[in-house]
């Protein structure tokens, strides 16, 4: 069948959605209160809590070719990608509640567990979101249709942010009756994960994957490697995503130090401000489709990363005390940056067009897979930089901070992810695949899958 001009419904996209809506009750979790649980609950130092994300994000990055290579290679009648959401929701669930356990052991072996917990808990997380990642390049040949059902997800996928940072520590002290409750902070894991568990199984239930490589060509996992290699514009996009997602982490999890040490009587805001945050986010997303299809994706994305790095630079001169400015900056920044997080993952769905195109050979498993590697590195480098910089600047948990810590607590939230965010800015200039060529690429393959077809 014919694919190319099929429209994707609206329960569809929503359904799709809806797998994102589940990673981000694990991602928020560790992008907001994942150093903080670390440092003030499980009593981890921040430097050796830095120094374990970058291991254990980076050990995780490795793995992730070989769960795209893997689902690449996944037949079954549900396809490659959709049958990962019913194999691995549990698996994801049960680690991140042990990741967010606190055993009664000595530093020493306490240290270990966080190691093994968290390690394995990302590559289920890797696991389930690479294939979920990739299904998007399979629901429709459409870019268009790619696009707008990449703008539903990203919606969707803020939507947790309005639980986790407004139920967190309402559920903690429900449970545990303090903050630092261990056990709070346990059975809060446990709510998000089965909450998540049940979006995944509607996501697998709700979508069809649609396109598929040649039959005539048969996978080869050296064939495959050279190809990806060979793929300029997926090359760019990882060194923009590591940048990206470099700037984000550092940023995201800084900000609850930020309202805890910096502003002065902030921390009964920080849910407010990060509500009023994720609300402009899902606005900028949500007119992420037509501006794209006005000014091509590639365009777009140069702008609005662009906008996101200035207004972060200028937040470095925003006076603590003065609340409702910088109130209004956060919203102006995550407004700005929105519109990044859909077209990046609808221009890797092109990049997995282009090595069709060029070589011949589609895996989009792998090229996911591999822009998830470029994702964790970023993840990596932005979570262990704060874990170190809150060492070097000298924070203490559950303390007032030094006039040091202070700043160097600002600079995390202004001049620093703001150089990092030029980084992505600079690096897709080198980005070929503009909409003219899109528009020969795609209509080349259509005409090869016609053929084929005949």
């Amino acid at each position: 069948m014919d694919f190319s001009s099929h429209r994707l419904t609206w329960q569809e996209k929503v359904g799709y959605g809806f797998g994102d809506l589940a990673s981000n009750f694990f991602w928020q979790m560790f992008s907001i209160y994942i150093a903080k649980f670390y440092t003030d609950v499980f009593l981890l130092g921040a430097a050796a809590m830095g120094t374990m994300m970058f291991v254990t994000r980076l050990g995780d990055a490795f793995i992730d070719p070989l769960i795209g290579l893997a689902a690449d290679r996944t037949h079954t009648r549900w396809g490659h990608f959709r049958p990962y959401l019913l194999w691995m929701a549990l698996p994801l669930a049960v680690t991140a509640v042990l990741t967010f356990t606190v055993p009664s052991w000595d530093p020493a072996s306490k240290t270990v567990y966080a190691y093994v917990t968290l390690s394995l808990m990302m590559v289920a997380y890797s696991a389930i979101n690479i294939p979920y990642s990739a299904l998007l390049g399979v629901l429709s040949p459409n870019p268009a249709e790619r696009t707008s059902a990449s703008t539903y997800r990203f919606v969707m996928a803020f939507l947790p942010v309005f639980v986790i940072v407004n139920a967190t520590l309402p559920l903690v002290r429900y449970f545990g009756g303090a903050d630092n409750s261990a056990y709070g902070w346990q059975m809060t894991m446990v709510v998000y994960s089965t909450i998540a568990v049940v979006m995944f199984v509607a996501t697998f239930f709700a979508t069809r994957e649609r396109v598929s490589p040649s039959p005539a060509v048969k996978l080869s996992l050296g064939h495959d490697l050279r190809a990806l290699l060979a793929n300029r514009p997926w090359l760019i996009l990882c060194i923009v995503s590591i940048a990206a997602l470099t700037f984000g982490n550092i940023r995201g999890t800084v900000i609850v130090y930020y309202f805890d040490y910096v502003v002065p009587g902030g921390k009964p805001y920080f849910g407010a401000v990060m509500t009023s945050g994720a609300l402009a986010f899902i606005t900028g997303v949500m007119i992420t489709s037509p501006l794209a299809r006005f000014f091509g994706k590639r365009n777009f994305y140069r702008v609005s990363m662009l906008l996101t790095a200035l207004l972060t630079a200028a937040f470095y001169w925003v006076p603590p005390s003065n609340l409702a400015l910088l109130w209004a900056m956060n919203v102006a920044i995550n407004f700005a940056a929105a519109p990044t997080a859909p077209l990046i993952w609808s221009m890797y769905a092109d990049t997995a067009d282009f090595s069709e195109w060029r070589c011949g050979q589609r895996a989009t498993g792998l090229t996911f897979s591999a822009a998830s590697f470029a994702q964790k590195l970023g993840w990596a480098i932005g979570g262990a930089g704060v874990g170190w910089m809150l060492a070097g600047f000298g924070y203490q948990p559950g303390v007032a901070q030094n006039a040091y810590t202070v700043h160097g607590i600002l600079l995390m939230m202004s001049l620093i992810p703001a150089a990092v965010a030029l980084v992505a800015v600079i690096a897709l200039s080198f980005y070929e695949l503009d909409e003219p060529t899109v528009r020969v690429m795609t209509d080349e393959l259509q005409a090869r899958r016609l053929q084929t077809q005949s």
